[in-house]
């Protein structure tokens, strides 16, 4: 390993660093952890106690509610907790409590501190459950029991005692406690004792809602407690106070044991962080030499196919890269070549989209200078009194054309709604049956006309469909498909309409007639603006050129998939809407 090279300093690098943040990381545990444990576990219990106090605020009134409250807490944060008087004393609330449902009478099983242990209670205990216990009562009603002995079931009844059998109707005891929580609960008293003479010394930070936190050590096993201090809401008896005690054992145990583990961890981390440095520095710096060798090549020109490094990451992409360069750079000849015919294609498509736009003008002026050249001449013969006797043909032509001329205005106008999209469908249930034959009625003097048929091909149960569409836009859809439909089909014929479900939710229409096809050419045009069939542009054949243009727009607004398509017979045009379970809001 030469010492100017990249292994050896990503070596030397690599070893200081792990060797660094391995002693950083031991010694900020073996100096701050037990402080941050302390001051954390601190911190959450004041904001608890906080909350504490606003829920006593609540229920201090009811002694159940303040015992089931306190209890909760205690179980919550592995605390023992206590409400003090004003003269700094225990209250008489147990936050550990059975309920026992015996007969018409409920007793509730005060759980002290004194006498009692956790191995007394049966673990597991559920509402409803039958319990037996013995004990004595501590009111005149008897309906408070000091517990001797709790069981699931019945043993000889010790002189003395009295025995109460029921099934619990509500509980409190403790759950996800250290070990001999009643034990530690006892201890209050002891540290209320150690601390009565200084009690006057908390007072004036206890009115300002400050919380006092002291240090106490048990006499009799030498664990060190943390206890927190702070002022109740006053009720009708006076002051209240809140004790918060917690044990500090387990932070003092688990930073005693990490400073022997360290001993013996410290020399592993060194050998380790040595091996894997080297390991680390052979891995990186290997395909780095055959990497600058292969660019120095490339450097020279020499586009000869290069050593591959086989390995599956950057290294192993890098090398394939710099390997493909040689090959590529004859390619890029041809991609350039693909990107000259590719960019003359979007030449064409711009000059297409040109004559597109020049198309659209010339169909304008087409449309409105006929018409125009109309009005005009008509107005100017009755202006110079000529054929006085057409007077009121005249006007009447020249009030067909203004409204053609208004027709073309307005179909421009709601097309270029849509294009902008500023049209806002109001869908609702609708059977559409029904719309298509009030709009076969609304035809029924150019079917005359022409003698057609207009044939509704469904069953009973298609007749009952419902579609989600929007009743206005939907029959301007339909018009326009049968007007072109009568329009283009062959005298004495017939105009099919078929209406059956297509998917699962989605009912498909189809309306065709009988009459000359759509040449192929024009098919893909049929949806565009002005765009006729008839090459005459024939005003008697047609209308303004824009209505198939805006039912594509009305149709994609709804989500439909529609064509147009030749038949054997003649021309079909077909559209998609999403079925309806509502109920129609057809209005017949």
């Amino acid at each position: 390993m030469r010492r100017r090279g990249v292994a050896f300093k990503l070596f030397v690098v690599t070893s200081v660093l792990i060797l660094l943040v391995f002693s950083l990381l031991l010694f900020a545990q073996g100096m701050f952890f037990e402080r941050f444990y302390r001051g954390s576990k601190i911190n959450v219990l004041e904001k608890s106690m906080n909350q504490f106090v606003q829920q006593y605020k609540q229920v201090q009134s009811s002694e159940k509610q303040v015992s089931r409250l306190l209890g909760a807490f205690m179980n919550e944060h592995d605390t023992s907790t206590a409400i003090l008087n004003s003269r700094f004393e225990r209250t008489s609330i147990q936050p550990y409590y059975l309920q026992l449902g015996a007969g018409s009478k409920t007793i509730t099983i005060q759980i002290s501190t004194d006498g009692m242990t956790m191995d007394e209670i049966p673990q597991g205990i559920q509402i409803g459950e039958m319990l037996v216990v013995d004990g004595f009562f501590m009111d005149e009603k008897d309906t408070i029991m000091l517990p001797v002995a709790i069981r699931q079931t019945e043993t000889p009844l010790k002189e003395g005692l009295v025995r109460v059998q029921g099934k619990v109707t509500d509980l409190m005891l403790p759950e996800h406690r250290s070990y001999n929580p009643l034990y530690q609960d006892a201890l209050v008293d002891d540290a209320l004792l150690d601390w009565h003479s200084q009690a006057e010394q908390w007072q004036s930070g206890l009115r300002n809602g400050e919380v006092v936190q002291l240090e106490w050590q048990d006499k009799w096993s030498g664990i060190p407690y943390t206890v927190l201090l702070r002022s109740l809401p006053e009720g009708s008896k006076g002051n209240a106070y809140l004790f918060v005690m917690t044990s500090m054992q387990p932070v003092g145990e688990a930073v005693g044991i990490l400073k022997q583990y360290v001993i013996y961890l410290a020399p592993v981390m060194v050998l380790l962080a040595i091996i894997l440095s080297l390991v680390y520095s052979r891995i990186v710096s290997r395909p780095l030499v055959l990497l600058s060798r292969s660019a120095a090549r490339l450097a020279k020109l020499d586009f000869t196919e290069q050593p591959a490094i086989h390995s599956n990451d950057e290294f192993g992409e890098l090398s394939g890269s710099m390997v493909a360069l040689s090959r590529n750079l004859d390619a890029a000849m041809q991609e350039l070549t693909h990107a000259n015919v590719k960019l003359q294609e979007d030449v064409e498509e711009k000059l297409r989209s040109e004559e597109l736009r020049k198309e659209l003008i010339a169909n304008i002026s087409h449309e409105l200078k006929t018409p125009l050249g109309i009005v005009k001449g008509f107005a100017e013969g009755l202006q110079d009194g000529v054929a006085s006797d057409k007077r009121e043909r005249y006007l009447a032509l020249i009030v067909n054309e203004t409204d053609r001329m208004n027709a073309l205005i307005m179909d421009m106008l709601e097309l270029s709604k849509f294009e902008a999209k500023a049209i806002q469908l109001q869908p609702r249930s609708l059977a559409l049956v029904s719309l298509i034959q009030r709009g076969g009625d609304s035809f029924s003097q150019q079917l005359e006309m022409k003698q057609l048929q207009l044939r509704i091909n469904t069953n009973e149960e298609e007749e009952k469909l419902l579609v989600l569409a929007d009743p206005r836009r939907l029959e301007q859809v339909i018009l326009n498909f049968m007007s072109n439909a009568i329009r283009h089909a062959a005298e004495d014929s017939a105009i099919m309409i078929g209406i059956k479900r297509s998917s699962p939710g989605k009912v498909i229409t189809v309306i065709e007639n009988m009459g000359p096809p759509i040449p192929e050419e024009d098919i893909s045009r049929i949806w565009d603006h002005f765009y006729r069939v008839e090459r005459s542009r024939d005003r008697k054949s047609g209308g303004t050129g824009l209505g198939l243009a805006i039912i594509k727009h009305i149709l994609e607004l709804h989500g439909s998939e529609y064509s147009v398509a030749n038949t054997k017979q003649g021309v079909a045009f077909s559209f998609t809407l999403d079925e309806s379970g509502g109920t129609t809001h057809d209005k017949t």
